[in-house]
């Protein structure tokens, strides 16, 4: 099936923090067999301009991901001497060179993320892994969507009304009343101002802002009464 983005994904995000995998991961995405050959993944990864599919065996089970980079070393040693020992050195991408189904191609097992996981264990697990989508499993391995660095950006968007209301509701509130704080949001900025009673508490308030999904940097103007 096609991998579809929904223009309106962040109008439907909800109003709280943190959000998870689920809330932005694409639902419907397109995905191979291990016998699909070597032109018809290109093609694909062409046709509907995704950087990688997940390998499905049975009911949907994922069990290896092939990638852009899998695909490369097919044209990376075209014309390259097999014997020179820095190919030598770099069996794993010679054997994909000739590859020419998924299951020979993709890698295994596939790195994989579940949909209640934070939008921030999920960029952890890309920037490690140094992929740039993952497939969303369920408990039992089988496939739920996908995440791409693309999607975890989207809290980016949010509007700047809706992340100075949830600061106000989750950061503010519980300050005593005689503190006086304001927030104000720019472009995604927060500034915290106005009166602190107790400015030991400062770190914790940024700390907590910068925690908003959405949250670009924290600004700090505050002053004790």
């Amino acid at each position: 099936m096609p991998d579809t983005t929904d223009p309106t994904a962040t109008e439907q995000l909800p109003a709280r923090s943190p959000y998870t995998v689920s809330d932005v991961m694409t639902h419907t995405t397109v995905a191979i067999g291990r016998d699909a050959p070597f032109k018809e993944i290109v093609e694909l990864i062409e046709q509907w301009r995704v950087s990688a599919l997940p390998v499905l065996e049975g009911e949907g089970r994922v069990v290896g991901v092939v990638s852009e980079a899998d695909l490369l070393p097919k044209e990376e040693f075209r014309d390259v001497d097999p014997t020179r020992y820095d190919v030598l050195r770099r069996l794993s991408d010679m054997s994909k060179a000739g590859a020419v189904t998924a299951g020979e191609l993709m890698s295994s097992p596939a790195v994989t993320v579940h949909a209640d996981a934070t939008l921030a264990e999920a960029a952890r697990v890309m920037a490690h892994r140094r992929v740039k989508r993952l497939p969303v499993v369920d408990a039992s391995g089988l496939l739920q969507g996908m995440v791409s660095r693309s999607d975890l950006l989207k809290v980016f968007l949010r509007d700047d009304d809706a992340i100075a209301t949830e600061v106000r509701a989750n950061v503010l509130r519980p300050l005593s009343a005689a503190s006086h704080v304001e927030v104000h949001v720019c472009h995604g900025v927060v500034t915290l101002g106005g009166v602190l009673r107790d400015t030991a508490l400062v770190p914790v308030l940024a700390r907590a802002a910068r925690a908003v999904e959405g949250v670009v940097d924290v600004r700090v103007d505050l002053t004790r009464p």
